[in-house]
């Protein structure tokens, strides 16, 4: 399928790697130009180097280093995404996962630097990208959040609680901007992601397991017996984005191979 955003302009965030990177490598392969980011400079680099390689057409990759909890580097990173093209028309926002932990162990510490994190990285770019967005000609944001919203994981109180706020953001956010931007949620399951593919080799060497699709498979946790390829979740952001999801609007989207038993 055409998604018919090829010498569009999206911003993502967190992605030099993970569920970040994969919607950056969905967009460029369909000709979108993106922009990425991450705190790390070497894991930009390559991650800029690896796309370019996909990219379709004349789309255009842009690195910006920069922390997403930090106000001063979106500044930065929306302006520069503008200075680059002159325009936005998808922002797809990423974040790592907050510290797991039970309640009784998170101190108020915690619960802030994951709110800001999670919550206040969308907040803050949304608002930035709000205009430009609507100057376009059907601007899009994709939040990539959890599947804990749905159904709360053992040991991620901070994952549970706070990523809620951000579904509600994006509902609200559907309601506030149209019909000029749509806004929807996407809601992963386990991927095999390279913070995936570190854990299993760590299990190995502490002798959990005696091969990696050994451990791998401690991560299958769905009907289709099989972990989530990131690709397969940056289709479905890239698809979100491009006007062939014209009508979906607002919604929260699990991604996670019919792992979770909620009927919503």
């Amino acid at each position: 399928m055409d998604l018919d955003i090829e010498g569009n302009v999206a911003l993502t965030t967190a992605s030099s790697s993970g569920l970040g990177f994969a919607s950056a490598q969905a967009l460029v392969r369909e000709g979108a130009n993106v922009v990425i980011n991450g705190r790390d400079g070497d894991s930009l680099a390559d991650a800029k180097a690896d796309l370019e390689t996909e990219a379709a057409g004349d789309a255009r990759v842009v690195a910006v280093e920069g922390d997403i909890t930090d106000p001063d580097d979106l500044d930065r990173l929306v302006e520069t995404t503008l200075d680059e093209f002159g325009r936005l028309d998808h922002l797809v926002t990423s974040a790592g996962g907050p510290p797991s932990g039970a309640f009784l162990d998170t101190d108020d510490e915690d619960w802030e630097a994951a709110y800001e994190l999670l919550v206040m990285s969308v907040v803050r770019l949304a608002r930035k990208c709000a205009e430009p967005l609507a100057d376009g000609d059907g601007g899009t944001i994709v939040t990539i959040t959890s599947r804990s919203v749905k159904e709360a994981i053992d040991g991620l109180v901070l994952s549970n609680s706070v990523r809620m706020s951000v579904v509600g953001l994006e509902k609200t956010l559907s309601m506030e901007l149209g019909p000029d931007v749509r806004a929807n949620a996407v809601l992963p399951g386990s991927h095999e992601t390279s913070r995936i593919r570190e854990l299993v080799d760590q299990a190995i060497e502490r002798g959990e397991y005696d091969s990696y699709e050994e451990g791998l498979a401690d991560w299958v946790d769905n009907p289709l017996d099989r972990i989530g390829d990131p690709i397969e979740l940056g289709n479905t952001v890239a698809f979100l984005s491009s006007p062939r999801a014209g009508h979906v609007n607002g919604q929260a989207i699990v991604i996670d191979g019919g792992g979770g038993s909620s009927n919503l």
